[in-house]
């Protein structure tokens, strides 16, 4: 894939390469979750708070500092927008026993808090943490 066609693609274009997926922090921005369903993706969606999601996406509700490692077992990639710094160790601590990628943006400046791959996409940054060799 080239270079620059890599810079005009989305996160929902790179989630579309996992099955499973597992939104961190969903909040009522719902929209990727919704989008990554309609590419026939099976997207769980987690936050500390109940939120309403779009149909076919599963909410849990649950704390990636202190989670329950079954909702990210199957899944492919763990993602999550606008992560704080402080949640990017937990968040990648539970990819990495689910043997998962992670794959995530931050607010504004923030930098990552964990060994990443940078990827530029249409919106900003991408930041991706493999879970192992691939």
């Amino acid at each position: 894939m080239s270079h620059s066609r890599r810079e005009s693609e989305t996160m929902c274009d790179y989630l579309a390469d996992y099955d499973r997926v597992v939104e961190v922090g969903v909040g009522r921005r719902t929209e990727l979750a919704a989008a990554l369903v309609q590419r026939g993706i099976a997207v769980t969606a987690t936050d500390v708070h109940a939120f309403e999601v779009p149909d076919g996406v599963r909410f849990v509700r649950d704390d990636v500092v202190d989670p329950d490692p079954s909702i990210y077992a199957d899944a492919g990639a763990i993602y999550a927008r606008n992560l704080p710094p402080e949640l990017h160790r937990p968040a990648l601590d539970v990819a990495r026993e689910a043997d998962a990628d992670f794959l995530f943006t931050t607010l504004g400046g923030d930098q990552p808090a964990v060994p990443v791959e940078r990827r530029t996409i249409r919106d900003g940054t991408l930041y991706v943490a493999r879970s192992g060799p691939r």
